[in-house]
């Protein structure tokens, strides 16, 4: 499975499912969760495994303040791509300094992560989050979805290419990517929706789309979902918060919407209020 994995001080398991760019990295290096992994995971029937040894995080604008245990991993043993100094005396990573690429990189060891698990395992999953980058900004920051939309999207795979994730994208592209993952996969896609479907029915998984895209207008006219706020919301569906709130319906697309989420301005939460 092309996704990331955490796991809360109960035991349960959550997969972020994404491409390049839209946080898989990111939301799990989670200072409240244990780290299974960023990339890559296997579903047996014993539960979440990872198969990589380490992290692939994109250090475009990286702060000790924004992410901290992303920042905090790059030291020694840490490789970086694509960056410039500072300077070549301290050392000292411009992370705001793109005329290489945008994709600079850092690639480090599970171990540079403070809380991440070892063996890299846990139990089944209990919520699956699929990460979209909306660049037309009409997606909600957080949508529940049924079983039956969670296939839909999971085939659909829908989401943007941004900057710095492949050669000649400079604005976001609108593509779909089967499985979130279309490259890694060898067989088609049905398969693995098949697969997943299984799981999700047999371990009684709550799905989630969630945006880290634009909001309150398209690229160029809304801006990017804050971290914060994003970080916000997955809190929220680890706490439980959401299993006592009530839902909006989303028309055309016929998403659940939460009407409150603590510590989110609700009028962010429905992207007619955004525009």
């Amino acid at each position: 499975m092309h996704c990331s994995a955490t796991e809360g001080p109960e035991g349960d398991v959550t997969l972020y499912f994404g491409l390049s760019g839209t946080g898989k990295t990111t939301l799990s290096a989670d200072p409240k969760r244990m780290m299974l992994g960023d990339d890559e995971h296997c579903w047996s029937p014993k539960g979440i495994f990872n198969i990589e040894g380490g992290c692939y995080a994109k250090c475009i604008g990286l702060s000790k303040e924004k992410e901290p245990d992303i920042y905090n991993a790059i030291k020694f043993g840490a490789i970086l791509e694509n960056i410039e100094f500072l300077s070549e005396k301290t050392r000292e990573v411009d992370y705001h300094n793109v005329s290489i690429t945008e994709n600079t990189r850092c690639s480090y060891p599970l171990e540079h992560i403070e809380n991440a698990k070892f063996p890299s395992s846990g139990g089944h999953a209990t919520n699956i989050i699929f990460l979209t980058c909306d660049a037309f900004g009409v997606l909600p920051p957080l949508s529940k979805l049924t079983p039956e939309q969670a296939m839909y999207h999971f085939i659909s795979g829908y989401t943007a290419k941004v900057a710095g994730t492949e050669m000649g994208i400079k604005d976001p592209v609108p593509t779909f990517s089967a499985c979130f993952g279309e490259a890694f996969l060898p067989l088609h896609p049905t398969v693995y929706a098949e697969m997943l479907s299984k799981k999700i029915k047999k371990h009684n998984c709550k799905v989630w789309l969630l945006n880290t895209g634009w909001s309150g207008g398209k690229y160029g006219e809304g801006k990017r979902m804050e971290i914060k706020v994003t970080r916000k919301l997955v809190d929220a569906i680890h706490s439980g918060e959401l299993d006592n709130v009530e839902y909006n319906d989303l028309p055309i697309f016929d998403f659940k919407v939460p009407t409150k989420v603590n510590g989110v301005d609700s009028n962010i939460l429905m992207p007619s209020n955004t525009w």
